[in-house]
């Protein structure tokens, strides 16, 4: 039987490797095999259920073997960790990480190692969770991937009282229900308050979007130091308390889906703040606004095309002819790998495209071409065999 994937998202820094760390281990000891999988390029989620360990991340790993030319060989105790909590209370950690900042796509890292941890069977594993912490105030394809292609079953987003963290968690109902009129299956179960005060602001906006509040998390100082320390909220007994009840009723199921939500527009999103858009636009600025009694003469601008500086470096002829075919049909290439058993695979975004042997690479991106210019959606492509290409 496949894991149950359940993933928490939320606005950066509200708190989810916090509250995701607190959540496996309670799963944990009430005696359940759990995985936790970060997903930020920060690759800090796991640190608390480690004792303070910074775990290698999967891509940098990856890369190491790539480089070596042995990414055939990679295995899952290169990028799965365990630690025992207490002793025969045993969880396992994995961070996906991504480039160095400002290095490259961090969605990038993330599509690459679902794909990576696809291939080291992660669907077979004896694993009753997976529990993955993502990012969720950004809009790159790679952060989505779990409601693009339907790898979480359930979704849970972290929310404050403040008009941030609500705005993302409109911005990812909105996304949860856009991927579902597509045809997937990832379904919200809720909304979790984090550093409670006791406003009432996300109740408000849970009630006009139609989610329901899971728990509250209590604002608390002791609290905040264990977690700075790595050490877990389940040490203070009303944290155990909230953190046991919630696991559950998850384990147990008692949490229903959500389908009737309505994400709110703009509007209705500042009218639960007390507040409103005002009317009209914005005025321009001015040239003399900015350049004061320096204005330039502007004279037409000779425009010449410069090449976009591609976001990944190949030097194999036959991946280069890949990835020019690709972007010539408007389809970014983020990632490239070519392996003897799976051929040519690409990730365009959260588009994955296997191509396999690179033969026949013209009817294959023609198809490819066709199927963009239709206007369907799809994450996925297999176009190994070209007689016969498929997608969802």
């Amino acid at each position: 039987m496949a894991p149950r994937m359940i993933a928490i998202y939320g606005k950066g820094g509200m708190g989810k490797s916090f509250f995701t760390s607190n959540l496996t281990a309670r799963l944990a000891y009430d005696g359940y095999r759990v995985l936790q999988l970060g997903c930020d390029p920060k690759h800090d989620s796991c640190n608390t259920i480690f004792g303070g360990h910074s775990l290698p991340t999967l891509g940098e790993q990856w890369r190491l073997f790539r480089e070596a030319g042995k990414e055939d060989q990679l295995s899952i105790g290169d990028v799965i960790f365990r630690n025992e909590l207490r002793p025969g209370v045993v969880i396992f950690g994995c961070e996906l990480g991504g480039p160095e900042v400002g290095r490259g796509c961090g969605g990038q890292g993330i599509s690459t190692g679902f794909k990576v941890l696809e291939n080291l069977g992660m669907s077979r594993w004896n694993l009753d969770f997976i529990v993955m912490d993502f990012l969720g105030d950004v809009v790159c394809g790679g952060f989505a991937t779990p409601l693009a292609r339907s790898l979480a079953e359930h979704v849970i987003i972290l929310v404050g009282h403040d008009r941030q963290s609500l705005y993302a968690a409109n911005n990812i109902a909105r996304a949860a229900q856009y991927f579902r009129s597509m045809g997937g299956t990832t379904q919200i179960l809720g909304l979790v308050v984090n550093r409670d005060d006791g406003s009432d602001t996300a109740d408000q906006y849970a009630e006009a979007v139609g989610l329901p509040i899971l728990t509250r998390v209590p604002l608390s100082r002791k609290v905040r130091e264990l977690a700075d320390a790595c050490r877990l909220a389940l040490e203070d007994e009303q944290f155990n308390q909230i953190f046991g009840d919630l696991t559950g009723r998850i384990a147990r199921q008692e949490l229903q889906p959500v389908d009737t939500y309505t994400p709110l527009s703009y509007d209705e999103f500042l009218r639960v703040f007390g507040a409103e858009e005002p009317p009209g636009q914005p005025d321009p600025a001015r040239e003399a606004d900015l350049f004061g009694d320096k204005a330039p003469v502007f004279t037409m601008p000779i425009l010449t095309l410069k090449p976009v500086i591609p976001q990944v470096q190949v030097t194999d002829p036959v991946q280069l002819k890949v990835q020019q075919m690709i972007e010539s049909i408007g389809m970014y290439v983020t990632d490239m790998v070519r392996s003897e058993r799976e051929g040519i695979t690409v990730t365009s975004g959260s588009v994955e495209i296997r191509l396999g042997e690179p033969k026949d690479l013209e009817h294959k991106v023609a198809f490819l071409s066709a199927l963009r210019r239709s206007g369907q959606s799809f994450s996925f492509v297999d176009l190994r065999y070209a007689d016969a290409p498929t997608y969802r």
